[in-house]
């Protein structure tokens, strides 16, 4: 048995080395953005902080999914 990570959360380690944040903060900027379609806020994510479509994407997926849970 893996014990792997698998989906958005997989991109983590390689967000936080690339771009120098913990996870949990580009989490507290995206739940603070006024922004509220998915694709507004990776497009956000990628024009002001420079993520890849990749990792926003991932990013944004993961934090939504977390908010729909609670």
């Amino acid at each position: 048995m893996s014990d792997q990570v698998k989906g958005p959360a997989s991109y983590f380690p390689a967000i936080e080395e690339k771009y120098g944040r913990p996870v949990a903060e580009w989490k507290d900027l995206i739940r603070a953005s006024p922004l509220t379609k998915h694709m507004e806020i990776v497009a956000w994510l990628k024009s002001e902080h420079g993520l890849g479509h990749g990792h926003a994407n991932a990013l944004v997926a993961h934090t939504r999914a977390e908010d729909a849970a609670a």
